[in-house]
């Protein structure tokens, strides 16, 4: 491993944001004296990210992710903390720092509207100071990672969503950034389209070595991509570790799979946990971690020669996400 790319140290954001209540008299008052309130959109995380890296984001609406890429590409000052991307302090907006790092967010176009794809990306050839040499490589790769031949020519206001999205990918990343921080690349595509940017950021991270970190609202994203996560909740850093992991540090239960010789259709197994699968023969019943070694002992137990098998597992990496996306509270903390 070399040294990070991306390190992050107490990295905090609080917003100062004023309030009224309703109505023409609180409009008035509010003209002479206004109350504000703190709110903490990134309460102090801390971690790194080595070169090569495919990294997930994720959390629920509102928990700090955009809010701490805009900080890591130097769109927004911290509150307090530190950090460096490739060595600089995001926030000085140094010009060695901007040509080496991209930020594409999913709901925000950086392309001319009435204009061909290809002239806005030799405007951003100029804006970037890219040699003929380099930009015609660069282009000619995107173009073939992406199909884009067809699309170049048209003005950006008739490309789909998809194909905009395409382009969208080759105007972020024509200067060759290092690092790319990507806000929800695939939001509002059609499944084709997200397997096709996924296999594309997969390919551009292989061939490239770019250090990718990735939010994204969609489970397929991260676990085509990402090995590693970043988990975020009310701005605060949750979980730091393996893809793999999630799911035992997010749930509170396991999954025990039991299957009977004699078929389990009709059995009924609600006494050892509660049931939340039942095919012929086998019966999938969701039981508390800190309950698991009693109950799959009772059932070998009371069972006997009629069990054919039992398994114990983890249950699957969707389920963890959910309960962070709809804002459930784990039971452990990294």
């Amino acid at each position: 491993m070399g040294e990070p790319v991306v390190e992050v140290a107490d990295l905090m954001k609080t917003f100062r944001v004023s309030e009224r209540e309703e109505g023409l008299g609180a409009t008035v008052r509010s003209v002479f004296r206004r109350r504000y309130r703190d709110v903490q959109a990134v309460a102090g995380i801390s971690f790194g990210i080595e070169p090569g890296e495919v990294v997930g984001f994720l959390g629920p609406n509102g928990a700090g992710k955009t809010t701490t890429l805009k900080m890591l590409s130097g769109l927004l000052f911290p509150t307090s903390g530190r950090a460096t991307v490739l060595g600089h302090v995001p926030w000085r907006r140094e010009d060695r720092f901007l040509s080496r790092i991209a930020l594409l967010m999913g709901n925000r176009t950086q392309l001319v509207w009435d204009i061909p794809a290809a002239d806005s990306l030799r405007v951003l050839q100029e804006i970037y100071r890219i040699g003929e040499t380099d930009y015609r490589r660069a282009r000619d790769e995107l173009v073939d990672l992406l199909d884009l031949g067809p699309l170049l020519n048209k003005p950006v206001r008739n490309l789909s969503l998809g194909e905009r999205m395409k382009v969208e990918f080759a105007a972020g990343l024509i200067h060759s950034p290092q690092v790319a921080f990507l806000d929800e690349p695939t939001i509002g595509l059609d499944v084709s389209m997200q397997a096709r940017i996924r296999r594309f950021v997969a390919e551009y991270n292989r061939r490239t070595g770019a250090t990718v970190l990735l939010t994204s609202h969609y489970m397929d994203d991260v676990v085509a991509l990402c090995r590693r996560v970043l988990v975020i909740h009310h701005g605060k850093l949750l979980y730091d570790g393996a893809l793999a992991g999630l799911a035992e540090r997010m749930t509170p239960y396991k999954l025990i799979v039991a299957t009977l010789h004699d078929g389990a259709a009709h059995e009924d197994l609600g006494a050892y946990g509660a049931i939340v699968a039942r095919e012929e023969g086998r019966v999938t019943l969701r039981v508390p971690r800190e309950n698991v070694a009693e109950r799959t002992a009772r059932l070998v137990g009371d069972l006997g020669d009629r069990l054919a098998d039992l398994s114990v597992e983890d249950p699957p990496i969707e389920e963890a996400v959910d309960r962070i996306f709809s804002g459930e509270l784990p039971v452990a903390t990294a």
